[in-house]
């Protein structure tokens, strides 16, 4: 009888391996040394283009970078920046995007932002969207996007 328990215990820890990403509290996604926080995206109907926004911490003592991402409901999802060009704002594909030691990283409308490119359903308001990033050091991290207002120019407020 003991010794089925030990048994059982030591294969305890094979099948309950917790995954790399921990959830710290609604919302917030930790993997490695960064945090995930305030994922969100707009509605938008079938076939459009949509834009994911969130904030990246870097807690750790390396630079991490955000590589790719991708979704179930996205033919494609690229990295993008917004740029200046005289009086017009342009969106521009980027490569990666930095997160620094101690830095937190805002992907928000104007600025850094994920597009999730031809949805093979529309996103509607209150719906949540799966989507997976890739890190150079962190690995990959699946999130989860709330989808708020098509007009939204910000997350919606976290309620307990």
């Amino acid at each position: 009888m003991l010794r089925r328990s030990l048994l059982a215990a030591s294969a305890a820890p094979l099948f309950a391996a917790p995954s790399a990403a921990q959830q710290d509290h609604p919302g917030a996604t930790r993997a490695g040394d960064l945090t995930i926080q305030q994922p969100w995206t707009r509605a938008a109907g079938q076939g459009a283009t949509a834009a994911g926004f969130m904030e990246i911490s870097n807690r750790g003592s390396a630079a991490d970078r955000l590589l790719s991402a991708s979704s179930p409901v996205a033919r494609a999802m690229e990295l993008h920046s917004m740029i200046r060009d005289g009086d017009v704002m342009r969106m521009r594909a980027v490569d990666a995007i930095e997160i620094r030691t101690g830095q937190t990283v805002t992907l928000r409308p104007g600025g850094f932002h994920l597009m999730l490119i031809g949805l093979s359903q529309p996103l509607r308001q209150g719906e949540a969207v799966p989507v997976t990033l890739r890190f150079e050091r962190a690995g990959e991290v699946q999130v989860t996007f709330p989808v708020q207002a098509a007009g939204a120019r910000e997350p919606a407020p976290h309620r307990h």
